[in-house]
């Protein structure tokens, strides 16, 4: 296992994380997941209030693991409206956790403005943060974001943070100049669920494990990611310890991408640009404002996918989180489009926009889910 820099943190992490929002099936399953992990050398553990009972679980198996020296806590907090709510909030965690000090908290879902606003009030919930640090309850703090690269830039700007947990994959590319600001401002890098939010290829379609041949789809968006020493760590996010196991030579892998894998990822570009052709969203985002509010380079961005490489479950997990999930994934269905024509001059593809919305609508929207999450 490799261990970078976590930016001004001056923590040392290992390339690898364990994220434990899918390991909570049973919590012997939760156990063995973190012990696998803690096996291949992984140092850094990620948990949230947000996640269930990952944090009493993890308390729990601190009080009767076998730790390493250098192991590293991260629990995550939603900003929140106030200092003394913010202490609670604290509190709670430090106690389920069974810790006096937590290494990293990172300010949960800083997705809208007005929650940009809320941590760039050093007299609301940061003053609380502020407070414990200087207490010596709590190391750095950082963020984690589901927001357009408008507010990641904005909570970046307000210099309140150490690190930032960042949506960044192959198949999402458009936070590039963002991995650049928050290394400019020398800010961890954290990325998020690479194996689940960046495709689900801990289940490829086979037509992206032939692309991706003689990786596999999940090896090779990895190596892609490692190979940037920008970035300090991933989350494995494994649901079972099963999962860890495809991963347990990547963590010394961190050398430059050798040109077998970039032939790989070449064909990857070349089959995207032939199944797409003039179909083909370029994300370049100047459509938006949709009237509708609907995401249209998010939703077309899952029509490439699904057109492109076979990933059909991943276009329909993802879209069906359309009006579902509140501020985490923002933008109503495709369905709600009114051929306005408000985005079609705004296109330098020249795309069929309410064409393409209507049919990535047929292919992706399947039957009705429950709400995951309020606003």
């Amino acid at each position: 296992m490799q261990y970078r820099r976590f930016g001004r943190t001056n923590l040392s992490l290992s390339v690898l994380s364990l994220g434990t929002m899918r390991a909570l099936a049973t919590e012997a399953v939760f156990r063995d997941t973190l012990t696998a992990g803690l096996a291949l050398g992984i140092n850094h553990i990620e948990t949230a209030q947000g996640y269930g009972t990952s944090e009493r679980w993890l308390g729990q198996f601190l009080k009767t693991a076998a730790l390493p020296p250098n192991l590293v806590i991260t629990t995550k907090i939603p900003p929140q409206p106030d200092a003394a709510t913010m202490a609670q909030r604290l509190t709670d965690s430090l106690e389920r956790l069974g810790l006096d000090r937590i290494h990293c908290l990172a300010i949960h879902g800083v997705n809208t403005p007005a929650h940009l606003a809320q941590v760039s009030d050093r007299h609301g919930c940061m003053a609380a943060v502020r407070q414990f640090q200087a207490e010596g309850k709590l190391g750095s703090v950082g963020f984690s974001t589901h927001g357009s690269r408008e507010v990641i830039e904005g909570a970046i700007a307000t210099d309140q943070f150490d690190f930032v947990n960042l949506h960044y994959y192959y198949f999402f590319q458009r936070h590039a100049p963002v991995l650049a600001r928050a290394t400019e401002r020398d800010l961890g890098i954290f990325i998020i669920s690479p194996g689940d939010k960046g495709g689900m290829l801990y289940s490829p379609s086979p037509q992206l494990q032939q692309l991706c041949a003689p990786f596999s789809p999940l090896e090779l968006t990895y190596r892609w990611l490692l190979a940037d020493p920008r970035i300090t760590t991933l989350s494995t996010g494994p649901a079972t310890p099963a999962e860890l196991a495809p991963l347990a030579e990547l963590g010394d892998r961190t050398d430059p991408l050798t040109a077998a894998e970039l032939a790989a990822l070449d064909r990857l570009s070349a089959q995207e640009s032939a199944a797409l052709g003039s179909d083909r969203c370029a994300q370049c985002y100047a459509c938006l404002p949709c009237p509708e509010a609907i995401h249209i380079p998010e939703v077309l961005r899952l029509r490439n996918l699904t057109v492109a490489y076979g990933m059909q479950p991943f276009g329909e997990y993802r879209y069906r989180m359309f009006e579902n999930a509140g501020h985490w994934f923002p933008g109503r269905k495709a369905n709600r489009c009114t051929d306005c024509g408000d985005c079609l001059p705004r296109c330098p593809e020249q795309l069929d926009i309410p064409a393409l919305l209507r049919d990535t609508h047929n292919r992706l929207q399947g039957p009705a889910r429950r709400r995951l999450w309020g606003d």
